[in-house]
C-alpha cells in the first residue's frame, strides 16, 4: 500500500511470470533445492542458478545466511557459517538477484529470510518492501514470532509479495489453516519435527492424510521438505499427491564435498540433478549441461 493508501499492482517480475511448480510434469513432483547465497561463493552460485535453470529445477529456496538456525542441521548450519564468514547478508543477496533474474526460464527463486537475524532490525514493513522491488518470486520468513504473522501477511499482500508458509504434520488444525489460508507462493510441509537433514520415523507415506487435508484449504502447490534426498523419495512423494519436494541437506552436501576436494560444485550438484529426475547412479558427469558450461 502506498502513502495514499492505495493498493499497489504486483511488480513487472512478478506478474509476467507463472507461479511456482507451474511446469511440474504429471506425475513426478516439482523440485525445489535450498541452498545458502554465499556457498558456493555468488560467482559460482551464478552459474549454478543457471544450471538449474537448464536442467528444468524449478525452484531454488535460496536463504540469506544467518547462524545458529534451531532448525537446521549440522550440514547446513556449517554452510551458513561459510557464507557470513565472506560477508553475505541482504544487501548482497538482492544485487545477485537482480543480476541473475533476466536469464531465467524456468527456476523460480524463494528467499529464505531470518526473522531475529536479518528481518527485525529494519521491521517488516521495510523488508517486504525490498523484497517487493528485488527479483526474489517469493518469500519464506524464519522464525517469525506468533504474534507478528497477522502484520507480514498483511505486508506482503498489500505489496504482492508471494509468501511460503509453513507447518508440520503434528501442527494443530489452527495453524494448519492459517498456513493453507496465506501460501500464495506454495506450502512447505515439513516433513517432521526435528532438524533439517534428518528423515521422518516410518518414511514420507503418513503425510498422505495431511496433504489432502492442506489441500481442501489451499489452491497452493504443497511441497515437502526435511529428509528428501533421494529419486526413491520423490516417488514416494509423488504417490501421496505431493505437488514438489524440497531437497536441502543433501544439496548442501554436494556444495561442501566439491569446495572441500577442489572440485567444481556447479559439476556436482547438476549430476546430483540428473540423477534426481532420472534415477541414475550418483556421480555421473551432467553431459546435457556441457552446452552450458562445458564438459567437466
Amino acid at each position: 500500500m502506498d502513502d495514499t493508501g492505495r493498493t499497489q499492482a504486483a511488480p513487472r517480475f512478478l506478474a509476467d511470470r507463472q507461479g511456482f511448480f507451474a511446469d511440474r510434469q504429471a506425475g513426478d513432483p516439482g523440485l525445489a533445492l535450498f541452498l545458502n547465497a554465499g556457498d558456493p561463493p555468488l560467482a559460482v552460485l551464478r552459474d549454478v542458478v543457471h544450471m538449474l535453470d537448464e536442467l528444468g529445477v524449478e525452484c531454488l529456496e535460496l536463504a540469506v545466511p544467518f547462524p545458529h538456525s534451531f532448525t537446521d542441521g549440522p550440514v547446513v548450519r556449517r554452510s551458513a557459517t561459510r557464507a557470513l564468514d565472506v560477508g553475505v547478508g541482504l544487501p548482497e543477496v538482492l544485487e545477485f538477484l537482480g543480476d541473475v533474474r533476466s536469464g531465467l526460464r524456468r527456476l523460480r527463486i524463494a528467499l529464505l529470510v531470518d526473522w531475529s537475524h536479518t528481518v527485525r532490525p529494519g521491521g517488516i514493513g521495510e523488508f517486504v518492501a525490498r523484497v517487493s522491488d528485488s527479483a526474489a518470486d517469493g518469500v519464506l520468513l524464519h522464525g517469525l514470532p506468533l504474534s507478528l504473522r497477522a502484520r507480514y501477511y498483511a505486508a506482503a499482500a498489500d505489496r504482492a509479495v508471494p509468501v511460503v508458509t509453513t507447518c508440520y504434520p503434528s501442527s494443530t488444525d489452527e495453524v494448519r489453516r492459517e498456513s493453507a489460508t496465506h501460501a500464495s507462493a506454495y506450502l512447505y510441509l515439513v516433513a517432521h519435527y526435528g532438524r533439517s537433514g534428518s528423515r521422518p520415523q516410518g518414511g514420507f507415506d503418513a503425510l498422505g492424510a495431511t496433504i489432502n487435508d492442506l489441500r481442501a484449504h489451499t489452491p497452493a502447490p504443497i511441497a515437502v521438505g526435511f529428509g528428501v534426498r533421494s529419486r526413491a523419495d520423490l516417488q514416494a512423494l509423488a504417490g501421496i499427491g505431493a505437488d514438489a519436494a524440497v531437497i536441502g541437506s543433501a544439496a548442501v552436501e554436494w556444495v561442501e564435498r566439491a569446495m572441500t576436494e577442489n572440485s567444481d560444485p556447479v559439476s556436482e550438484l547438476a549430476g546430483f540433478v540428473r540423477d534426481l529426475r532420472a534415477g541414475a547412479p550418483a556421480g555421473r558427469c551432467a553431459k546435457s549441461f556441457c552446452l552450458v558450461r562445458g564438459c567437466f
